[in-house]
């Protein structure tokens, strides 16, 4: 069953040439799935429009069967807790003035969501390998690997059904993004995950399906072993001949 359709979408900046060009895609619920292009190809564009911040000036996107429309602020307010997003930079994505327990409760409050708040938000960090006793502490205290466990908590906390992720781990040193990619992983297994990279590597160990986009549309998508291991597409063997290799 899709949890998200995105059918025939149209995407440009003003006056500029169009940055997704009938754009079709359905996500499955549970799915797991990787967005790989380079810089332009549309991935963040993309990701812009699944998150309600733009609306495609043609064709439509589906969360459950409905259409996401950004100025129905009934169906947004809805919508904000069921999707949620990582972004790359988990510094500048954490309010500098907040306590981990006022940005990981962030959403229960705005949200205007019930229950014990700060119970809710130990959870969410507990699923992030991090104690309660953070709470108190502010995002200058923690290195990059656990301001990103702070910012995945959060995108957690209020229990959605999509979570999307732009480029969650590239600002991240390789050992610390090889345990992010570990906690993704734990939590792919209880949600449906788009993870937008440009790193394939990432997405091979992350992601049981994967989307090619190339200049706003789409050149390959299905499994990702079967795309990575017999790629159709020049552009996909292109990408695939750009991953760095260790020598021998």
């Amino acid at each position: 069953m899709s949890l998200v359709s995105i059918s025939g979408i149209d995407f440009r900046y003003v006056r500029d040439r169009p940055t997704l060009e009938k754009l079709s895609l359905e996500i499955r619920e549970g799915a797991s799935v990787g967005l790989v292009g380079e810089s332009g190809s549309g991935k963040t564009t993309l990701l812009r429009l699944l998150l309600g911040l733009a609306r495609p000036s043609a064709g439509r996107i589906s969360f459950e069967g409905r259409q996401v429309e950004p100025r129905n602020g009934a169906f947004m307010r809805d919508y904000r807790r069921k999707v949620q997003a990582v972004f790359q930079d988990p510094y500048s994505s954490l309010d500098p003035r907040q306590t981990v327990l006022g940005i990981v409760s962030e959403p229960l409050r705005s949200l205007r969501l019930p229950g014990d708040h700060r119970a809710q938000v130990e959870a969410a960090l507990a699923a992030v390998d991090l104690e309660p006793d953070v709470l108190g502490r502010y995002p200058h205290q923690f290195s990059g690997g656990q301001r990103q466990r702070i910012a995945i908590a959060r995108a957690m906390v209020a229990r959605p059904r999509l979570l999307l992720a732009d480029e969650a781990v590239s600002a991240l040193d390789l050992s610390t993004r090889v345990r992010i990619v570990e906690l993704l992983q734990r939590v792919a297994a209880h949600m449906t995950l788009v993870f937008v990279s440009h790193d394939l590597g990432v997405v091979a160990a992350l992601c049981d399906e994967i989307v090619i986009l190339q200049h706003g549309r789409i050149v390959e998508a299905g499994p990702t072993r079967g795309i990575l291991a017999d790629p159709r597409h020049p552009y996909t063997r292109n990408l695939l001949q750009s991953v760095p290799r260790m020598p021998a």
